[in-house]
Order: structure tokens, then C-alpha cells, then sequence
């Protein structure tokens, strides 16, 4: 299964291609008494999602991989990450309270988009079923839900199609037995992921089999999967856990306003550059 972390909101906000044009749709939201984004702040692996597509939109996904091998996430690019999500944290577009909340729980991130409290999460492919499992109603808000790729940054290195995400997969013993190679095969044939596909509980990774798929939210989730030139794996799966755990508390410290771009980078970077 394929996770794609993906900007969410209600269809009558609209969507933004650039960042600049985001955050004038934040500031168009606040104005108008709308809470823009849900963030379950207390988690911090849920910000870093932010850092990490911005990273990827100015550095590209082959700059972060430069980085990883050589530690470097304390050059320009990095920084620029920060600033531009500073730009957003200075808006301060999250809801009240939002350093305390958690992702799954009745008041948490995911009830507060399954509610309609709030315009937009960045969220992974999961997020419709745990908005309606955490909404008041267990249903969420329905068609109101919709699904944009995160926005380009003008002058960036990454394509607005490179697409963010996680991955799952199976390991086999080298001692395993014949049948457990047999099983995994059948686990991904295209009827065997069309069960998953159809119950909308996964994205399928066998050709074919995302046909399916019902959700149409889903659907354009693997849609832009598909399509993407350049994919990269959520940074604290990515990398080693010290390096992943920096980034994901460096980055909660920007969220918090404790911490400056400068610092986020040269913290990561520091850690990265002793494994």
C-alpha cells in the first residue's frame, strides 16, 4: 500500500497551485471566520509533513537525497523550507488549542476535519475513514471532502507532481518456506487488491486494481501517485531514527515559534552529519 500525504479541504474553498496563492487563501479564510488547517499539534509527526513537501518543492527530491547521504540539511534550501512554512506558522492558521491535540481523538485533528471545523488538513490517504470514525456523526462531511496536491514553490528545484508519501512491504526469512512466497503473490494479484481497493481501506499497487476503487478522493490520490515523476518517503521513515526524530522535533519547534528556520536546519543537519 501506498501512502500519498495530500492537502485536504471542503469544495468550496477551492485550491491553491502556488504557495503564495495558498497563503492568500489562508488569509482569505481567516477573514471570513473559518479556521483554515487542522493540526494535531501534540504529534509532532504530523508538522514535519509541511517541512518535508516544502523541502521537496525548493530542494527536489534529488537534493534531499544529496543531503541524506552527506548531511547537508543546513544549506539554502533547507532554510528556505523553514522560512516558507514560518510565512504560514506566522498566520497562525490552526485551530485553538492546537499544540495540545492529538491526530485520533474526538477532539483531535481528524474530528475537527471530520467535523467541519476547520477547511484543510496535510493528510495521507487514510484520512476519510479516521475523519468519519472521529466525527460526531461517524460519517464526516461526505462530498464535501476533496483533494489538491500540495502547492508548487516558485524558483524550486521539485516538480508539483513529485509526489510525498510512505510505503509498506512484506519480508520473508531466507529459510521461509515456498508457500510463504506463494501467499505474498496472491496477497498482489490484481484481484487480491481489488478486495482491498474496493472496501477503500487501501490505495492498490497492482496495475489494474485500481479500478476498484470507490472514493473518488482516493482515486485522485492514486491518480497523482501514478503520475508522479519523483516520489519520497516520509523523512522519519526515510531516514535513521535519530536523523527522523530531529526533523519531526526540530520542525515542532517552529510550529511552536520556538525555533527559527536557521535552527531547524542546522539542528537536522548536525545530527545527520554524526550518523
Amino acid at each position: 500500500m501506498v501512502q500519498q500525504g495530500a492537502l485536504r479541504q471542503g469544495q468550496d474553498h477551492g485550491a491553491a497551485a502556488t504557495w503564495g496563492e495558498f497563503l492568500d487563501a489562508i488569509r482569505k479564510l481567516k477573514a471570513a471566520g473559518v479556521t483554515p488547517i487542522a493540526l494535531a499539534g501534540s504529534e509532532s509527526w504530523t508538522a514535519h509533513f509541511y517541512w518535508a513537501y516544502l523541502a521537496i518543492r525548493i530542494a527536489g527530491v534529488d537534493g534531499l537525497a544529496a543531503a541524506a547521504a552527506d548531511g547537508s540539511f543546513d544549506q539554502p534550501d533547507f532554510v528556505a523550507a523553514g522560512a516558507r512554512f514560518k510565512e504560514l506558522i506566522d498566520l497562525d492558521p490552526f485551530q485553538k488549542g492546537f499544540l495540545g491535540a492529538k491526530y485520533s481523538a474526538t477532539d483531535g485533528q481528524s474530528a475537527i476535519m471530520g467535523n467541519g471545523q476547520a477547511a484543510i488538513e496535510l493528510m495521507g490517504q487514510w484520512a476519510p475513514t479516521t475523519e468519519a470514525a472521529y466525527s460526531t456523526t461517524k460519517k464526516g462531511i461526505g462530498d464535501k471532502l476533496s483533494f489538491f496536491p500540495f502547492p508548487s514553490v516558485d524558483g524550486g528545484k521539485g516538480s508539483v507532481e513529485d509526489a510525498f508519501g510512505g510505503g509498506n512491504g512484506f519480508a520473508l526469512g531466507k529459510d521461509a518456506p515456498p508457500q510463504a512466497t506463494e501467499f505474498i503473490k496472491f496477497l498482489l494479484t490484481a484481484d487480491s487488491q481489488r478486495k482491498g481497493a474496493s472496501s477503500d481501506s487501501i490505495l492498490p499497487v497492482t496495475q489494474g486494481a485500481e479500478d476498484a476503487l470507490k472514493d473518488a478522493n482516493l482515486k485522485s490520490v492514486h491518480a497523482a501517485i501514478v503520475k508522479a515523476p519523483k516520489f519520497q518517503l516520509y523523512l522519519d521513515q526515510a531516514y535513521p531514527p535519530a536523523v527522523g526524530t530531529q526533523v519531526n522535533d526540530s520542525v515542532a519547534e517552529l510550529v511552536a515559534k520556538k525555533a527559527t528556520p536557521e535552527k531547524v536546519a542546522q539542528d537536522i543537519a548536525k545530527v545527520a552529519k554524526n550518523q
